[in-house]
């Protein structure tokens, strides 16, 4: 049940434009050792050591922040096009603030544009000298042969207006079919919808250079509000009956919000119950309109159909610890993803809950608590999950160990990978350099892009392995 950020301090700007590449400080000298690859949970990191980004495994790799760190944010569905490949790129967000003081947080509605990157192989063409720059903090700095084409140029443009919020905000969510419709969940206990359909065409309209509107803030009445007995940070849209919500709290409650009109919506007074501790997450099915998940401290993830009254149509015990975060595949509907506080995460086939035992895979490769955890938008075997050890890792189960490629691609590129045995063949990619990971999100209008939050701010990613989605060269 990790989530709150420990006395959150505001974001320091080395300048303007600076970027911090996969979020952590740059050396002013060049490494006197040479380069090694760093083996998570293998090799430690030695006093005077830190680790350096290297800008050849990402397509794109961008950092930002807005000032006070945010424990949640959404990408926002745009009409830029529904798969887009080429660079540059430009995202939507809605995110809200953990500040020092509850009259200081803001939701941040913004735009990044000039999302520059490379298209490139994966397996270089030519090697690595020594004396590359370790410094370059993104992937568009970089030059390198291998890369395939480069898309755009120069430092990516946030663009920021703020909308006042009482209160920290402990998740926010936008609703797909309508993006400029959000609802937020206030540490005091309410949980709020917001019309912020101004703040983005103001935003989609503007061309300017740099951070608007990020010294004012704008005052404005939510749509709808409404009370908990307590604070929470459960909370979901349905992604088939626009409007539709759920909202969980720490009491053990869960609220169906139905709505009445494109403004207004009808909170049912009595709550679902079953959970014997906090609810920490919400998902609805991809495929049942009726249909949504919930997940608790309690260990327990439960499965609800609004139908069938205030009582839990399926219950059962995930893991032995809280589970933190659940998320239901929109492309394989069958399949559920859960994140616990003991560091393991589990994948369950639906169809399989009645026979008893619906695990399918289940992976122990965290070992602290996982905050947050997401299957990808474009490829039906692929998650992405979160850690509090301030690791992201891609996992794709459709993958399997192969000794001869293994092999093969170790000849290719001159090197021994002393990967630890035990390593997951699963495991495609694993990002490091932020601190105190909360929460990501695929872009699902860009396949694989991945967008990240922690107490030092945002990145944005795009690994070079992540390729499946897009044309091959040529098409």
């Amino acid at each position: 049940m990790v989530r709150s950020l420990k006395n959150p301090k505001k974001a320091k700007r080395k300048n303007k434009d600076s970027k911090k590449g996969d979020g952590s400080s740059s050396s002013s000298s060049i490494p006197s050792m040479p380069a090694k690859v760093w083996q998570p949970g293998v090799d430690k990191l030695e006093e005077g050591e830190e680790l350096q980004c290297e800008p050849s495994a990402y397509n794109s790799l961008h950092a930002f922040h807005i000032g006070w760190p945010c424990l949640s944010f959404d990408v926002v569905r745009d009409t830029l096009g529904l798969v887009r490949t080429e660079f540059p790129h430009t995202v939507y967000f809605v995110a809200g603030t953990q500040a020092e003081k509850p009259s200081w947080n803001s939701i941040g509605i913004f735009k990044v544009s000039n999302i520059t990157g490379k298209r490139r192989e994966l397996v270089p063409s030519k090697p690595a000298t020594d004396d590359a720059d370790m410094e370059s903090e993104s992937s568009d700095s970089d030059e390198d042969g291998e890369d395939e084409e480069l898309g755009g140029s120069g430092t990516p443009i946030l663009q920021l207006r703020k909308v006042a919020h009482k209160g920290c905000i402990n998740r926010i969510r936008a609703m797909s079919q309508n993006p400029h419709i959000c609802a937020s969940w206030a540490d005091d206990g309410h949980v709020q919808v917001w019309d912020f359909s101004s703040h983005l065409n103001s935003l989609a309209e503007s061309e300017s250079q740099g951070a608007q509107g990020a010294s004012s803030v704008f005052n404005q009445a939510p749509l709808m509000k409404f009370k908990h007995k307590d604070e929470g940070y459960a909370i979901d849209w349905s992604p088939l009956v626009p409007g539709k919500l759920v909202s969980g709290d720490c009491k053990n409650c869960i609220y169906l919000w139905e709505p009445t009109s494109g403004a207004t919506w009808n909170v049912d007074a009595t709550p679902f119950i079953g959970h014997a501790a906090s609810v920490e997450d919400l998902q609805w099915s991809p495929t049942e309109p009726h249909v949504f998940a919930s997940c608790s401290v309690d260990g327990t993830i439960a499965i609800w159909d609004t139908r069938l009254g205030k009582s839990a149509a399926a219950s059962f015990k995930a893991h032995n610890a809280d589970v933190n975060v659940i998320s239901w595949n929109r492309l394989a509907s069958c399949m559920l993803a859960s994140g616990s506080d003991d560091g393991t995460f589990s994948i369950r086939d639906l169809r399989l809950l009645k026979d008893g035992d619906s695990v399918v895979a289940h992976f122990e490769y965290h070992k602290h608590p996982i905050t947050s955890i997401e299957w990808s938008a474009h490829e039906a075997s692929t998650l992405a999950v979160s850690s509090s050890d301030n690791q992201l890792t891609i996992w794709d189960l459709s993958l399997e160990k192969d000794e001869e490629e293994e092999a093969e691609f170790k000849a290719q590129t001159k090197e021994q990978v002393n990967a630890p045995a035990d390593l997951p063949p699963q495991l495609l990619f694993v990002h490091q350099g932020q601190k105190d990971l909360k929460e990501l999100h695929w872009h699902s209008q860009i396949p694989g892009m991945i967008v990240s939050t922690a107490a030092d701010g945002f990145n944005i990613l795009m690994p070079s392995n992540i390729q499946t989605t897009l044309p091959s060269e040529g098409a």
